[in-house]
């Protein structure tokens, strides 16, 4: 193997969360790839399509040349915009033509990742024309290939690989994104912690530190007389920084202690995702 062992565990999430996907929709009649699915305007062949499309670009392919229908409510920012292409491209192609293109984009990527010789921090495309690092590329498109894994299983009542290894990369990336979400967005008191107490598959005791700069740390150490702390499942932890969720549909899961006005705050500006 020529993959930087940095970038391993990237890849294997990767290849066990798209195998798991193939599975999941080979079997599906032509009907069931309109299921609806926890992404707004998107069924299960968007989903597919989106995938499709993320790994298209991860192997370098060229865009379709395409021009969206104006009536996609779900489309709101170019970022949006920019996702849709790959989706919209695809919405009329067949179950079979569906499930020969991923069986064949998986075979390209595998021999990619096969020969992938490149540092971790070579420069690479990523959407709408941003440059990234290959480490940061590949932990991104793990994370999301599972959470789209997820949103499968949901639409068609297959629950599974909540802790599979994407479920663990989607913890780490999720948790990156959380001192912005109590420091910043929420805006907690400087000088304060909040604890996060997740349980289930995957379970973890975090504790963001807000300095008196106002700036969020995320620290393993648990916190003596935390200003709040949020205790919920792994499941629910990741539909809401998925945005898959609200807070009031899966308030009977989560126990908050401490300023209800803070964790109010924290649950009304947890998704981090576009």
């Amino acid at each position: 193997m020529s993959l930087h062992p940095t970038l391993q565990p990237y890849a294997d999430a990767w290849t066990h969360s798209i195998e798991a996907i193939s599975e999941l929709v080979q079997p599906l009649v032509e009907a069931e790839w309109n299921r609806r699915t926890p992404c707004p305007g998107w069924s299960v062949r968007d989903i597919v399509s989106h995938v499709l499309g993320l790994d298209s670009e991860m192997l370098g392919d060229p865009r379709p040349i395409h021009t969206l229908p104006r009536d996609l409510y779900h489309v709101t920012n170019d970022h949006q915009r920019y996702m849709e292409m790959q989706v919209d491209v695809r919405r009329h192609h067949t179950a079979p033509e569906m499930t020969s293109e991923l069986e064949y984009m998986i075979i390209r990527r595998n021999r990619q990742l096969r020969n992938e010789s490149r540092d971790p921090g070579a420069k690479v495309r990523g959407p709408l024309g941003t440059e990234l690092t290959l480490h940061d590329s590949m932990r991104r498109h793990a994370f999301d290939v599972w959470a789209h894994e997820q949103d499968l299983r949901t639409a068609l009542g297959r629950p599974g690989d909540l802790d599979s290894p994407g479920a663990h990369v989607a913890r780490d990336v999720l948790l990156s994104e959380l001192p912005a979400v109590v420091a910043e967005r929420a805006d907690a008191p400087r000088s304060s912690a909040v604890v996060f107490d997740v349980n289930g598959p995957v379970e973890f005791l975090r504790t963001i530190r807000v300095d008196i700069q106002g700036r969020g740390t995320l620290e393993t150490s648990p916190a003596l007389g935390p200003a709040a702390t949020l205790t919920l499942d792994w499941e629910t932890y990741f539909l809401l920084a998925c945005g898959r969720v609200t807070p009031q549909a899966v308030a009977d899961r989560i126990k908050t202690e401490g300023d209800p006005d803070l964790t109010a705050a924290i649950l009304r500006n947890f998704t981090v995702t576009q």
